[in-house]
């Protein structure tokens, strides 16, 4: 019966050819009434084809018994095709094959959401979102140079994977032990060792396939992932820090080393083209998404090629850049919300602002007592209309309070996108003025 009452849930759009099945049958069954009828005027039929269609019974008891033993028998078969199809679900599911139809099609009928950065913070985000749909693009910045994407963007003149491999991962919809397996990373004394296998994956699908953003298609197919995964820039660049002092050091791991107040970054080359895909993608999204990450190693990055800043700024989509719950050391220290949000906007074109809304955390009282960490807090509510709208919310783990919740962060991004989209509704309908 619970069953029964799923199927009836709409979004499934499978009633519909339900009820295309159920009238191709009325339909045969008609055909094969006239049949029998025009058997029985021309003909004379044996003797068991009577007993065999109960002939001998009056014609209601007749019809009633057909109607009754048919609907029975299309009961039961439906239900072991049911039991049959669900065979086919992962073990690890503990969905029931309507409810995982349901999802999917639900996903499937989601806002079109880019999110657009680096590092840790961009696999929480994606985790979240995943389930709200799956018209997901991811673009990562390309700039990693340490550890094992670094010691591979060195020997095979690949594209760093790393950042790839834990959005793909992110996204993907496999068994947990997949998920393990593509994050092992081998131990040391060996010469592997600091690899993670996702990395040694993803070097190998590109010498299958040619190309790095073929092996990220290919892997993403193997592995099911609910989405896309770009690169902002198909050039190898490398991410260079101006400090205020006037100093300057090149590569993303060196970076937070230096330990100095950063004034501007830049990529080297200058002017690296953008993947044609992310740019489109930003075009035709709902929701851009930038962060949460390391500012100025991780999402400013991607604002540094020009295709993909121009096309935040034409983009009608939402903007939303979610905050880091706490600054990082040797890139942001002493930074606010504002400090952050105004870091963005200088390294855009013309320094004009993207964003409509900042996410930014509603600290617990108890987030920290380590006196070497500090949260990021918005400090000033006197701004003009132009600076973007700040919404401040839990946003956080319960069990790690200096940490995204991916779920809980997904859940406030929805609720902004609705709350933008009923508000451009109703300015359109005349019934509110335009705001931001």
């Amino acid at each position: 019966m619970s069953d029964l009452l799923k199927f009836l849930r709409p979004g499934l759009q499978m009633k519909r050819w339900f009820l295309v099945l159920l009238g191709g049958m009325v339909l045969v069954s008609l055909g094969l009434g006239y049949v029998v009828t025009l058997v029985y005027r021309t003909a004379v039929a044996p003797e068991w084809v009577g007993v065999a269609t109960l002939q001998f019974l009056p014609l209601l008891v007749r019809a009633g018994l057909f109607l009754i033993v048919g609907g029975v028998l299309c009961a039961i078969g439906l239900r072991r095709m049911y039991s049959s199809l669900a065979g086919i679900l992962p073990p690890y599911s503990n969905q029931s094959l309507l409810e995982r139809i349901y999802e999917y099609r639900r996903r499937q009928g989601g806002p079109r959401i880019v999110c657009v950065g680096g590092g840790t913070g961009m696999p929480t985000v994606l985790r979240g979102l995943k389930h709200r749909s799956a018209n997901i693009t991811a673009i990562v910045t390309v700039g990693d140079d340490g550890g094992s994407s670094g010691r591979l963007r060195r020997e095979h003149g690949i594209l760093p994977p790393g950042d790839f491999r834990n959005n793909i991962v992110a996204l993907a919809e496999v068994e947990p032990l997949m998920a393990r397996l593509f994050q092992y990373r081998f131990g040391e004394g060996s010469p592997l060792g600091g690899h993670s296998f996702g990395n040694l994956f993803v070097l190998a699908m590109t010498g299958v396939t040619g190309s790095f953003e073929h092996a990220l298609r290919e892997t993403s197919r193997v592995l099911a992932v609910q989405g896309v995964i770009l690169p902002s820039t198909p050039q190898n660049v490398e991410i260079c820090a101006e400090f205020t002092d006037n100093s300057e050091v090149c590569g993303e791991s060196r970076i937070p080393e230096m330990g100095k107040p950063i004034s501007r970054i830049r990529l080297k080359p200058d002017h690296p083209s953008a993947q044609p895909e992310a740019v489109r993608a930003i075009l035709e999204a709902d929701l851009v998404v930038l962060g949460p990450g390391s500012l100025y190693t991780s999402v400013i990055p991607n604002l540094l090629v020009e295709g993909i800043a121009k096309a935040l700024l034409q983009s009608d989509a939402l903007k939303v850049y979610v905050c880091n719950v706490a600054t990082q050391p040797g890139e942001t220290d002493g930074y606010d919300v504002e400090a952050h949000v105004d870091a963005l906007v200088r390294h855009m074109p013309g320094q004009l602002n993207p964003l409509d809304v900042v996410i930014t955390t509603l600290h617990p009282r108890d987030s920290t007592s380590d006196p070497e960490v500090t949260l990021v807090k918005t400090t000033s509510t006197d701004r003009d209309t132009s600076y973007p709208h700040i919404v401040v919310a839990d946003v956080v783990r319960d069990d790690h309070p200096l940490r995204h919740d991916p779920d809980k962060l997904a859940v406030v991004l929805m609720r902004v996108l609705k709350n933008a989209e009923q508000r451009t509704s109703r300015s359109s309908n005349g019934t509110l003025p335009a705001t931001t």
